[in-house]
């Protein structure tokens, strides 16, 4: 079973457990919004560009609240597990595309709940995750006023970007993909220039 599988199936069991009506951390989202949204990504090739496509969002929301009125909770859930279907282009990448996704969607649900803690993942699922933090940095990060360092607790630096003053952000692979994806439920570390901490704190793009 690959990290993705294993992150959707770990979603989709803690999403039975909390029912369809729990917070995430997307927005105003509900698990029943996520599960949507999830659906829609997999099954509807129409409308999953507006999830990426600002002129095309509004189509997108539009589908996202049809698939959440139209499913029950256990129908939309199933179609979530059983994972893209044959037409999906996501069927064959999901081993590549789909770690990230699954693990950033499990924590959003994980991390509504209050008390949450960080997670002791096994070595193949820090593995996946930290390889997605690189492409993550560059979709949300790009544009922060300031040169970012992302690095481990032991010193490694997995990515940096941007310009400006140097601000370097510290934390398990989870935490950084965590912060680089928008959430402000993250256990990452700041050190820098206080203008330039505060500003990529607060003014990153989230997905």
């Amino acid at each position: 079973m690959s990290i993705a599988q294993k992150e959707r199936a770990a979603l989709v069991a803690l999403m039975r457990e909390v029912g369809p009506d729990a917070p995430t951390l997307c927005g105003d989202w509900t698990t029943r919004d996520l599960a949507a949204h999830l659906v829609v990504r997999e099954r509807r090739l129409d409308a999953a560009p507006g999830i990426m496509v600002p002129a095309l969002a509004d189509y997108t929301a539009r589908v996202q609240d049809q698939v959440a009125a139209d499913n029950d909770w256990d129908s939309l859930l199933a179609k979530f597990a059983s994972g893209p279907p044959l037409y999906s282009p996501f069927k064959l990448l999901d081993p590549l595309v789909n770690a990230g996704e699954m693990f950033i969607h499990h924590e959003d649900v994980r991390r509504a709940i209050d008390g949450w803690e960080p997670r002791d993942l096994d070595g193949g699922t820090t593995s996946a995750i930290m390889r997605q933090i690189p492409m993550m940095a560059r979709m949300t990060l790009s544009k922060a006023p300031g040169h970012i360092s992302l690095r481990t607790p032991e010193g490694k630096t997995v990515t940096t970007i941007g310009r400006g003053p140097t601000v370097v952000v510290t934390g398990d692979p989870a935490e950084l993909l965590m912060f680089a994806s928008g959430r402000d439920q993250h256990r990452a570390t700041f050190s820098g220039d206080d203008d330039a901490v505060r500003a990529i704190s607060e003014g990153r793009s989230g997905l």
